[in-house]
């Protein structure tokens, strides 16, 4: 995960996403998923911070002061093998800053965590302008239903069930979980919807991304 050579400006807001080598999964246990959840806070500010250390001095990593930040965080969600952010940039160079921290950051506890060599993702990371408000409502709800295809994996032809939803509601390691249950848990501090529509703090609509799909079939994120 590095720079890209698009320029991404303050005020306009972005899809970011990257997989695993190889699809490979990047992410084999809870303490995998939650270490990532930590980074997204951490690395999120014009300072460094190490996580071995903040856990010697006993710190809540969700209460560490983070001064200035880079991006704003509207939405994620957490995969096996790839991730999804929604996010926009209040520094200049916020994102390439933001991304190269995380990156890094993952990569080297995923080496050593698992003891493996090598890069872990797939390359750079993706990232994609979301230049109409049709299209990053439709990325809010998106990012929030991917769990969706570990337990129905054709929710894209038959529609999202009420068992899918309960399935959503509990799913930990996506920011739907913060919008369900506002405040509930440590980890929504990983967002700021502040610079983001007001729908960014809304449950995302099922009933969008259906009518979405329905007349996009050959979309490809």
């Amino acid at each position: 995960m590095g720079e890209r050579k698009c320029t991404f400006v303050p005020g306009e807001f972005y899809h970011i996403y990257n997989r695993g080598n190889g699809k490979q999964d990047i992410f084999l246990s809870d303490i995998d998923y939650q270490r990532f959840q930590i980074l997204l806070y951490l690395c999120n500010s014009t300072q460094s911070f190490k996580v071995d250390h903040l856990r010697k001095q006993k710190k809540d990593f969700f209460e560490v002061d983070r001064s200035e930040h880079l991006i704003a965080v509207g939405a994620y969600c957490l995969m096996p093998n790839h991730f999804h952010l929604l996010v926009t940039p209040v520094q200049e160079e916020g994102i390439s800053a933001f991304m190269k921290k995380l990156g890094t950051g993952y990569a080297m506890y995923f080496n050593a965590m698992h003891e493996r060599t090598g890069g872990l993702f797939e390359g750079k990371f993706k990232a994609k302008l979301a230049s109409e408000d049709e299209y990053l409502k439709y990325l809010y709800s998106y990012v929030h239903l991917n769990p969706l295809s570990m337990v129905n994996s054709q929710w894209r032809e038959v529609g999202v069930t009420n068992k899918d939803k309960e399935y959503l509601k509990a799913y930990p390691y996506s920011s739907y979980y913060d919008f369900v249950r506002p405040n509930s848990r440590r980890e929504h501090k990983i967002l700021n919807s502040d610079p983001f529509p007001s729908y960014f703090e809304q449950e995302p609509s099922w009933s969008h991304v259906e009518e979405w799909l329905s007349d996009r079939k050959d979309l490809s994120l």
